[in-house]
Order: structure tokens, then C-alpha cells, then sequence
């Protein structure tokens, strides 16, 4: 087996970003929903406190995978956490390890950084997910459901809002 290892991305590695972006977004039922385009990942990365950060997997000078994370905050705990975003391996690199040691990864940052703890989502249909975030002993958080407003929804709240001073 071929050693597979971890490095963060950076601005360089936007194309590749955009390419496993999508790939989820297929995988996930949503192939019109990717807004974001190589340059826009390229110029976030290239700001002074990207908004997020990006760990890509490589076997063989090719890159396998990707876990695009960002820090949070819990208040009950009083300690920051990291928030994985997106956890991709296209079809023919799963099942190598490549998932687990992006994860492995992940965990380790975020204890070596001082978080609490570190979340994900996944979709309630994706029982492959589902299982191997079971199997490396993740808690899947039955009772917690996503809320998210966007688009004229977000708008709308907005224009509610008072200015902050």
C-alpha cells in the first residue's frame, strides 16, 4: 500500500478544492448548489485569516481527499472546537483509509490547538457516513436538527436587525 500523507492546502491548491467541492456536492444529491469557484477559493485562502483551512490527503503525487474545517466556539465548554465543513474521498479512493486519517488528522489538530471537541454533520440518508463516523466512535446527534437561512430568507431577517455601535 502506498503511503498516503496529509499537508494543509493553500492558495495553489484552489482548482483541486473546487474539483472534490463539487464531487461532493454531486454525491450529496446537489450538483447546481456549488457557488464557489477556484478563484474565489484562491483569494479566500490567500487573505490574511482565510475563513477556513483545508487538509488534502496525497497517494502517488495525486491528491485523494479532503477535510475543509474552521474553528467555533462552545459556550458551555468556554473553548474553541473545529467545525468540519466537508469530508471527501471521490468513489475509487474509499475504503483505502484515506477518510479516517484525514479525520485522525483533524482530531489531533484540534486537540494540540486546545479545542473541546470536534463536529460534523451528516445526512440523515448517507448510512455509509453514518457508520463509519459510528465505527471511529462519533456520536451521531439525534434531537439536533440543522437550521440555516440564506438567499431572501437571510435578506429579510436582516432588514429586521439593528445596527450594532
Amino acid at each position: 500500500m502506498t503511503e498516503t500523507t496529509i499537508r494543509f492546502a493553500t492558495a495553489d491548491d484552489a482548482q483541486v478544492i473546487h474539483v472534490f467541492i463539487q464531487g461532493l456536492a454531486e454525491y450529496e444529491r446537489e450538483p447546481d448548489a456549488v457557488r464557489a469557484t477556484p478563484s474565489s477559493i484562491k483569494a479566500q485562502l490567500q487573505l490574511q485569516r482565510p475563513p477556513f483551512e483545508c487538509l488534502l490527503a496525497e497517494s502517488d503525487g495525486e491528491v485523494r481527499g479532503f477535510a475543509l474545517f474552521f474553528h467555533n466556539y462552545s459556550t458551555w465548554r468556554g473553548k474553541q472546537g473545529i467545525y468540519l465543513e466537508d469530508l471527501y474521498v471521490p468513489d475509487q479512493h474509499r475504503g483505502s483509509g484515506i477518510g479516517k486519517l484525514l479525520l485522525s488528522t483533524l482530531a489531533r489538530i484540534a486537540q494540540n490547538r486546545g479545542c473541546s471537541r470536534l463536529e460534523w454533520q451528516v445526512l440523515d440518508w448517507n448510512q455509509p457516513a453514518i457508520d463509519f463516523y459510528e465505527n471511529l466512535g462519533a456520536k451521531v446527534m439525534n434531537g439536533w436538527l440543522p437550521c440555516r437561512l440564506q438567499g431572501p430568507e437571510l435578506s429579510a431577517l436582516a432588514a429586521e436587525g439593528a445596527t450594532v455601535t
